[in-house]
């Protein structure tokens, strides 16, 4: 075995950490030698696939409990993680343990480094090495099927060698277009691309050419199409009820219960294991509603232009429901995203802390300061998370009578979440 596999977790998590600048070259040729070098696990596995701008990670997760409700084995696959690597991969919501990481990627590494020998500068990527691990613990573990969520666009996400039961799109917006094209229809041409012959898609609520587009693409390919719009209409006291918190949940909802109802027959998904699945879902960082020192906090990850719409209604939802307008911490990574941010969170907050994670592309303070409205009166304040929180179950942030909103970057939400303990997880 090479010399150099990683020794323990703390080394194990640096080496996958350290190779994720050598996954700038988008594509699947890496995945597809990785896989073969494994045996291709992903050919045994079904596959629900979800793509998308924003709602991935709800329906996956929604999808996961209303399948575990009919009875099934699944396996979940999800990114980014809040807290820890293993949040990615997930069976029957038991999360990869860190012997299971350092195992999978004892066992991967020296068959990239062959890949990396015969195709030089074809390292695999970080998100390449755990989508391997992903497939690995799943047939491993005897899933029945594996909810499968993309990491970037779709075509050539790495991810997307799979031949899925129904695919899924949630949602189009305007982000990442430096990968996946400017404009509405480029990017929905790249998300479409896991539309596979013959195939069922289903889409959310997306813009008209959006929509024009998906419908080409599976046209193209022989794959029925079932659109949320079509089923649900626009009134949403029509949509699926959830126990997760907003109207774009049920959104979500909807799309969760029209790929659960696009499955083949032999799965047996019954209305009653969608509407339990729905009522019981885990998905933390979502509006979600924790109790830091006494006072409700909710912890929201908002992170793009669509998302930032989404938390407008939510914000305004919480001023009504408290009488007082919140104290928001936030991050972006990029001005793209944290534009239409700052400018919805300046709407509603009384007070903003502006933060900046331990990312390389998140924003500074100045970048984030320089977005905030001249029109916004409140306090403006440029913090750091350990200042933040100090201690566990403890934020120094606003006063007694305060609600606290952490809303922005996934990565604001996972160091946040890591100081603040066992209250926030």
């Amino acid at each position: 075995m090479p010399a150099s596999v990683p020794a323990d977790y703390t080394a194990v998590t640096e080496f996958l950490y350290g190779l994720k600048p050598q996954g700038g070259k988008y594509g699947i040729d890496r995945m597809r030698r990785l896989a073969a070098e494994l045996g291709h696990p992903e050919r045994s596995l079904p596959v629900v696939h979800v793509a998308g701008t924003n709602g991935k990670g709800s329906v996956a997760a929604m999808l996961d409990a209303i399948l575990r409700a009919a009875g099934w084995r699944v396996g979940l696959y999800t990114s980014p993680h809040l807290v820890n690597l293993g949040e990615r991969i997930q069976v029957d919501r038991r999360r990869l343990t860190l012997a299971d990481l350092l195992a999978y990627t004892r066992e991967i590494l020296p068959l990239a480094e062959r890949i990396a020998r015969e195709h030089p500068g074809d390292q695999p990527s970080f998100f390449e090495y755990v989508t391997a691990m992903a497939f690995l613990e799943f047939t491993r573990q005897r899933c029945d099927l594996g909810v499968m969520e993309t990491g970037l666009g779709g075509r050539l996400d790495a991810t997307n060698i799979v031949d899925p039961e129904v695919s899924v799109i949630t949602s189009i917006s305007l982000d990442h277009c430096e990968y996946l094209g400017n404009g509405l229809p480029a990017i929905a041409r790249e998300k479409a691309g896991i539309i596979k012959p013959g195939r069922p898609v289903v889409f959310g609520r997306v813009p008209a050419e959006a929509e024009a587009v998906i419908r080409a693409v599976a046209a193209a390919v022989g794959a029925p199409v079932f659109s949320v719009a079509e089923a649900y209409g626009e009134r949403l006291e029509d949509y699926p009820a959830t126990n997760l918190e907003g109207d774009y949940q049920r959104w979500n909802a909807a799309t969760a219960t029209l790929a659960a109802r696009a499955l083949p027959a032999r799965w047996r998904v019954t209305e009653a294991a969608v509407a339990g699945g729905l009522r019981h879902v885990d998905w933390p960082g979502r509006w979600q509603r924790v109790t830091v020192g006494g006072r409700l906090a909710i912890l929201d990850a908002s992170h793009n232009p669509e998302g930032a719409g989404v938390l407008d209604t939510s914000l305004a939802q919480l001023v009504a429901e408290t009488g007082r307008p919140p104290v928001v911490i936030t991050a972006a990574l990029g001005v793209a995203r944290a534009q239409p941010l700052i400018t919805t969170i300046c709407r509603h907050a009384r007070e903003v802390h502006l933060v900046v994670p331990d990312v390389p592309r998140a924003c500074s303070h100045d970048e984030l300061a320089a977005l905030v409205p001249a029109s916004f009166t409140g306090r403006v304040v440029r913090a750091n998370i350990a200042d933040l929180v100090p201690a566990p179950n403890t934020c120094t942030a606003g006063g007694p009578e305060d609600t606290l909103v952490v809303t922005g970057s996934i990565y604001l939400l996972g160091e946040m979440m890591a100081r603040l303990g066992p209250v926030a997880l």
